[in-house]
C-alpha cells in the first residue's frame, strides 16, 4: 500500500506461492507487488522484467518506484491502456492524446529529503511544480501541446508528485472528466480539476476557441505559499499570445470534497472485456469482512513516524515473503498486529513489521480513516477500489 510518508500494510494472500527471482514473470502476484519485502531489490548493474496482461482496466495510470525517494528525483513515466479495437468507448476518438505529468519539486536532492524523513524532518514545502519534466518560465519556447480549431483532444492528467495536491485547469477552456483510475466515468464538465499525490485521470478539451495560446495552469492546493505552474497550448496557425490573466483555482476543502463526490462511475459503458462494467452488481456482493484503516503521528525516538492503526511499518531483515515461503516467520514478524478497528485514542505507537491476513476470493470492505492535517493517500498494489462512499 502506498500510503503517505512511511505507513504501509503490507496485504497477504496465502494462495501465491511462487518463486521470488528476476527476469520474465506474470503480474499480479505478491512476490512483485514493488514493494520491498514483498519483491527481490533489483541490485545495481541487473534488470527486471514485467510480463503484464492487461484485462479489465482502461485508462491512465504511472509507474514509479517505491524505494528511497527515487520519484523525486524524477523516476516516473505514464502508462496509457487503450480499450481493444472492437471494444466501444463512449465518447468519439480524440484528435490527439496528450500526457500532462504534473508534480511538486524541491531543490533539495532526493538523497538529502531521505535523510530529513529519517531524522524525524519533514521535507517542507515545494520549490516549485513540473509539467512533463519541465518548468516552461519563458513564452517564446515550443508551445507543449498543439491543437487545431474544432477538434477534441485528450488531457491525462497524473499528479506524480510526493506531496502537494493540485488543481489542473486550461484557460479558457472546459474539462470534460472521462476516465479516472483506469474506469470511465459519467462525463460531468468541469472549469478545473483537483488531481491528489498519485492519482489519474482523464479529461476531453474541445478547441472552441478564438484560435490563439492559452495557458494549462497548476497550482497548489492547501499550501498557504501557493506555487503554480503553466505550459502553453497553441492553435494552429496562432501568433496571438496568451492572456496574461490566469484562471483562478477554487479555495478551501469544501470544494475539493464536493467535486470528488460528483463523481460517477459509468456503469453502462464497456470496459477492456467485452461485457459491460456494471454487468457485476456491486449492491448484491456479499461483504464477509470491514476493515477500519485510521492514520496516525507521533514521535517516536526522535523520528516522527506514521502509522495505521497505531502500527508503523519497518521492514524486517528477513524479507517478509522469503520468511513466510519457508514458514519461518517467528521472530521475525506477526499476522495481524493491527486488528479490524482503530485502537483507542492516544495508544503509543509500535513499531513493527505491519501485516493483515485476507482470505482468498473473498469481499472487504475498507474504510479509511484520516483525523490529520493533511491529506493521505492510498493505493492497494496490482488492485482497483470501488469506491462505495
Amino acid at each position: 500500500m502506498h500510503v503517505c510518508m512511511r505507513a504501509r500494510v503490507a496485504l497477504r494472500h496465502a494462495c501465491n506461492k511462487l518463486s521470488c527471482r528476476h527476469g520474465i514473470q506474470q503480474r499480479k502476484n505478491s512476490w512483485q507487488d514493488g514493494m520491498p519485502g514483498a519483491q527481490c531489490p533489483i541490485m545495481p548493474g541487473t534488470n527486471y522484467t514485467y510480463k503484464m496482461q492487461f484485462k479489465d482496466q482502461i485508462g491512465t495510470f504511472f509507474y514509479f518506484p517505491s524505494m528511497g525517494m527515487q520519484r523525486a528525483a524524477g523516476a516516473y513515466g505514464l502508462i496509457s491502456i487503450h480499450s481493444r479495437p472492437l471494444i466501444p468507448v463512449p465518447f468519439d476518438p480524440p484528435a490527439d492524446d496528450f500526457p500532462v505529468m504534473v508534480g511538486d519539486w524541491y531543490t533539495k536532492d532526493h538523497t538529502v529529503l531521505e535523510k530529513h524523513l529519517d531524522t524525524g524532518k519533514t521535507i517542507g514545502r515545494p520549490a516549485g511544480l513540473l509539467i512533463n519534466g519541465k518548468n516552461e518560465k519563458d513564452a517564446s519556447n515550443p508551445p507543449m501541446y498543439n491543437v487545431e480549431a474544432g477538434k477534441q483532444y485528450r488531457l491525462r492528467i497524473c499528479n506524480v508528485g510526493i506531496k502537494a495536491s493540485l488543481n489542473v485547469r486550461v484557460q479558457g477552456h472546459v474539462l470534460k472528466l472521462v476516465e479516472m483510475e483506469g474506469s470511465h466515468t459519467v462525463q460531468n464538465e468541469y472549469d478545473s480539476m483537483d488531481v491528489h499525490v498519485g492519482q489519474c485521470l482523464s479529461v476531453l478539451v474541445t478547441a472552441n476557441q478564438k484560435p490563439g495560446d492559452y495557458f494549462l495552469v497548476a497550482s497548489t492546493r492547501f499550501i498557504k505559499e501557493v506555487n503554480t505552474i503553466s505550459a502553453i497550448m497553441r492553435y494552429k496557425g496562432s501568433n496571438t499570445p496568451p492572456s496574461p490573466k490566469l484562471p483562478e483555482a477554487p479555495s478551501g476543502w469544501a470544494w475539493s470534497i464536493n467535486q470528488w463526490r460528483s463523481f460517477r462511475w459509468n456503469l453502462t459503458a464497456s470496459a477492456a472485456r467485452p461485457n459491460p462494467q456494471g454487468s457485476y452488481h456491486y449492491g448484491q456482493i456479499n461483504i464477509t469482512r470491514t476493515i477500519k484503516l485510521s492514520t496516525s503521528r507521533a514521535m517516536v525516538d526522535g523520528k516522527e513516524r506514521y502509522a495505521l492503526n497505531g502500527v508503523s511499518h519497518i521492514d524486517p531483515d528477513t524479507p517478509l515473503k522469503l520468511a513466510e515461503y519457508f514458514n519461518a516467520t517467528k521472530g521475525i514478524f506477526e499476522y495481524n498486529l493491527i486488528g479490524d478497528t482503530p485502537p483507542k485514542e492516544g495508544t503509543p505507537i509500535k513499531i513493527a513489521p505491519n501485516v493483515l491476513t485476507t482470505e482468498y476470493r473473498t469481499y472487504i470492505e475498507l474504510v479509511f480513516e484520516n483525523p490529520e492535517k493533511s491529506i493521505d493517500s492510498f493505493h492497494l498494489n496490482g488492485y482497483a477500489f470501488f469506491a462505495a462512499g
